[in-house]
């Protein structure tokens, strides 16, 4: 199989190239443990990973599990069943920790994602009347607006002072990272947060998280991360990055299932203060004397400390089952396939912008990308997205004129991305 950028130049936009690049691709079998929706007897061409993983072939089993044991244990599965459930989300906590970088004791599965960042924020978000600003992407995902914008009002401070949001230059569609450098400095003396998606959901820029983080905390903030596109795609290295907090869903790249539980992480330095300010629950009580039932909450000094709730079983069955294949397969391997299934989607969008005076624009940057590729088709409007569908390719479509296509390496192939392209110049 072709390895790196240098390669390219060895694509071919023909079916047998492309199967070809399948037969010697190491994660082949993979594809075979997952679910594809099916178009006329045939698998579809799923784009849409990045918006909704697909169903690992092991999840009804892990599922019918803990259901069987509800039946035959009731409420002592807590402690009887095959998976106990009093301690079933310490099952993920290892695994997710591989996934984004971090120590176990930093990571915790719960909630959902902007539950998880209100929660997070309640702890790192401390305005004073000197430093009260947070720092954000423009046009960020709108539940990231929303989750920023109620948190300065509820400190009362009004979001368009308080919210400092860097976006693209004019004509562009990327934000710059000196742009994000400079934003920074110009506003060190009143900035307390830093807020940024790892993983742009609109373009698929991924944000340079390390530089972020230094320069954040050379000014005096606190710097977190959305991690919803970035979880399960891009190589991620929190602890070693100094990153305060972040969170993430697991239904996207992490195939948990629709609106399945999320993560959490916050960095160890921050593990031993107790006296960190949150919203406290049972499920983040120290363990150990957590049913002597005590009205003094003492909390675990692990990222758990975050909990409020006990584990939703269910859900995490069905994320467990999605791990399970990222501990078997590894991020550096997925990565490396990855790579090369974009950059044969970006070349696949050449070939058809030769033939069809370059209509198709791709906004994702050539280099800082995970495995999503957001396209703008010139003088096409919906209708070129609606008629993808009808033929049986399932990318995403975000206003006002972008398609989105993940190429996830799990269950993606070669052959996806030459058929897509077969299919989308007869459209054109």
């Amino acid at each position: 199989m072709p390895q790196g950028s240098e390669q390219k130049e060895m694509f071919k936009n023909d079916l047998e190239f492309a199967r070809s690049l399948d037969e010697t691709d190491p994660l082949k079998i993979y594809r075979k443990r997952f679910l594809i929706p099916q178009h006329h007897q045939r698998d579809a061409i799923y784009f849409t990973g990045n918006s909704l993983g697909l169903q690992p072939t092991t999840t009804q089993s892990y599922l019918q599990t803990e259901l069987n044991d509800w039946a035959k244990y009731g409420v002592e599965g807590h402690f009887l069943a095959t998976h106990p459930w009093l301690s079933y989300h310490e099952l993920l906590t290892t695994k997710m920790a591989k996934i984004v970088g971090a120590l176990p004791e930093e990571t915790v599965m719960m909630n959902q994602l902007t539950v998880n960042l209100h929660l997070l924020m309640v702890s790192f978000y401390r305005p004073t009347s000197s430093r009260y600003k947070i720092l954000c992407e423009a046009k960020a995902f709108p539940s990231d607006q929303y989750a920023l914008q109620s948190q300065v009002k509820f400190h009362g401070y009004e979001p368009k002072d308080a919210l400092i949001e860097v976006g693209p230059r004019e004509g562009e569609y990327h934000i710059r990272q000196e742009d994000v450098l400079a934003a920074i400095e110009k506003h060190k003396d009143s900035l307390c947060l830093i807020m940024i998606g790892g993983v742009n959901y609109f373009t698929g820029q991924v944000f340079d998280m390390k530089t972020i983080t230094e320069a954040g905390h050379k000014a005096g903030a606190l710097v977190g991360f959305d991690l919803a596109h970035a979880a399960g795609n891009i190589k991620l290295e929190l602890h070693v990055w100094n990153v305060d907090f972040a969170a993430w869903c697991s239904y996207k790249y992490l195939n948990s299932g629709p609106g399945s539980v999320a993560g959490a992480f916050v960095h160890q330095q921050h593990l031993l203060n107790t006296q960190l300010p949150l919203f406290a629950g049972w499920w983040g009580h120290d363990k150990k004397t957590r049913f002597l039932m005590d009205s003094t909450f003492v909390p675990m000094q692990t990222a758990e400390r975050w909990q409020m709730s006990n584990a939703p079983v269910l859900s995490m069955a069905a994320c467990r089952a999605s791990l399970d294949i990222f501990e078997e397969v590894g991020m550096d391997a997925l990565i490396a396939k990855s790579k090369l299934l974009t950059s044969y989607l970006e070349f696949v969008v050449g070939e058809i912008n030769n033939e069809k005076n370059n209509c198709l624009q791709i906004i994702t940057p050539k280099e800082n990308r995970g495995c999503q590729i957001s396209i703008v088709a010139h003088g096409y409007g919906k209708a070129l997205y609606n008629k993808l569908i009808e033929n049986g390719v399932v990318p995403d479509w975000r206003e006002p004129n972008v398609i989105r296509c993940a190429t996830v390496p799990l269950y993606n192939s070669f052959e996806d991305i030459y058929l897509f392209g077969q299919i989308l110049t007869s459209l054109l």
